[in-house]
């Protein structure tokens, strides 16, 4: 599976902004689906996910709860895509976003998906 992100930009605090991740080689909606997030201040860590087929869970999303109740995970079958709105968006929320697919059950970590793409960035101004 080939991963491209897109959608990153600058925003100011408060604004929403939608993140794409559109997937060829394979049907995506096989797979779970996760948006990390890398700042230079932290590690990679886990922001929202969203279970594929291989999962006995298909549709179910998680969330960090740094972003609870502000991002949604989404999937659009038809274009093979996942998508992360973010609304509320907040200085912290500045970082390199990574989608990434896996069929792991794993969901919640890095380890848990085989394939990435590249990062694109979200810059919010305080």
């Amino acid at each position: 599976v080939q991963l491209q992100a897109s959608g990153g930009g600058l925003v100011q605090a408060g604004d929403s902004l939608t993140l794409s991740c559109a997937a060829s080689g394979r049907t995506l909606s096989t797979y779970n689906v996760a948006w990390f997030r890398q700042n230079p201040r932290k590690e990679r860590e886990f922001v929202a996910g969203i279970a594929g087929s291989v999962s006995h869970s298909m549709g179910q999303a998680n969330y960090a709860d740094s972003v609870k109740g502000r991002f949604t995970i989404s999937r659009d079958n038809a274009k093979n895509s996942v998508y992360l709105q973010m609304n509320n968006l907040k200085h912290d929320d500045t970082a390199v976003y990574y989608c990434a697919a896996g069929s792991s059950r794993d969901t919640l970590r890095e380890s848990g998906y085989v394939y990435w793409g590249h990062g694109t960035h979200v810059t919010v101004s305080s």
